[in-house]
């Protein structure tokens, strides 16, 4: 089972990932320290050479973990052909207690590396480098997330024993379920819709006022975390229902089957994208003031702004056809 390339793909980026941000943090450290653009020491000017090498490394490594989710989602799917009693990502990641632990810490790794990689394109395009200590400093904060999800992606992977009975996603995402998957696919219909059309409209149109007016940054990125919280109870409450054309089958991995169109994609690529962009709106926010920041970072966020309410809509519009074209009946 270790031996599948996919697994072996997302170890190897894990790894890597976890040992090139291991061995950059002495030097991440060094540059917090010791950085003085005023000064031309020779300790300066090593400093500035190893930062573009610094800013590379971990720039691919984010970047590699953004792709990763991807990646690791896409390969629970395929493995539950595999695995006894498996029926789709549910039953693979079901098989040993690090599953659903390792996709949680790659989906947060995931808004965290976007989050980070729009700092360091800001900074980079300043010629006095603003935010390199800034940025050095959540590379640091953000290792410890990357060395959990490594070691628990080694867990999972190493733990997954094909001949081992695991549980499907009827009964993780039933009614009668009294854990939290059960909780939010009971959740009632019509109060589910209407708190998932309100709050992605609030979504869109935050960030459409923030290209506007250049406030509301914050109130931004809250929304759009609030909208993907949202989105994802609305999908186990209802929208999964629909899809299905089955008033009991809550799950929110098998719409990324081929049988359903793949429509699970066309879901969830929009909605991490936009959360991501209105995520990176508020991460950018504190540096709008910063001398030689003033008109960059209100640039940048309000591009990001309207990919973000461009990407919510898209996905209100996916989840409103699939709704539309279903033959299933919740609401009288």
């Amino acid at each position: 089972m270790i031996f599948q390339p996919a697994i072996i793909a997302l170890l190897l980026a894990s790894l890597v990932s976890a040992a090139l941000l291991a061995g950059a943090a002495p030097y991440a450290l060094e540059i917090i320290r010791f950085w003085d653009l005023r000064s031309g020491s020779e300790r300066q000017l090593a400093l500035e050479r190893r930062t573009y090498l610094l800013s590379t490394v971990a720039s691919f490594v984010f970047a590699t973990q953004v792709v990763a989710l991807l990646l690791f989602v896409f390969n629970a799917d395929r493995m539950a052909a595999m695995i006894v009693g498996a029926m789709c990502a549910v039953g693979t990641l079901s098989v040993n207690n690090f599953g659903f632990p390792a996709l949680i810490s790659q989906i947060v790794l995931f808004f965290a590396a976007v989050c980070w990689l729009i700092i360091n394109h800001v900074d980079e395009r300043s010629p006095d480098y603003p935010l390199l200590r800034t940025k050095y400093v959540l590379l640091l904060l953000l290792l410890p997330l990357v060395l959990v999800m490594a070691a628990l992606q080694f867990r999972f992977f190493l733990g997954i024993k094909a001949d081992v009975i695991t549980s499907c996603c009827g009964s993780l995402f039933s009614e009668e379920n009294e854990k939290l998957g059960g909780a939010l696919a009971s959740v009632p219909v019509r109060p589910a819709m209407i708190g998932f059309y309100s709050t992605l409209a609030l979504a869109i149109l935050a960030p459409l006022y923030y290209r506007w007016r250049g406030t509301g940054a914050y109130v931004v990125a809250a929304l759009s975390a609030l909208a993907f919280v949202a989105a994802i109870v609305g999908i186990l409450s209802f929208l999964s229902l629909y899809i299905y054309e089955h008033p009991n089958h809550h799950c929110p991995f098998c719409v990324l089957k081929p049988e359903y169109g793949y429509g699970g994609y066309w879901l969830y690529l929009p909605l991490f994208s936009a959360t991501a962009a209105g995520l990176g709106i508020g991460a950018l926010q504190p540096f709008a003031a910063r001398p030689g920041l003033s008109e960059r970072v209100p640039r940048l966020s309000r591009r990001l702004a309207g990919f973000a309410a461009g990407m919510f809509l898209l996905f209100a519009l996916i989840a409103s056809v699939m709704i539309a074209r279903s033959r299933l009946v919740l609401l009288g």
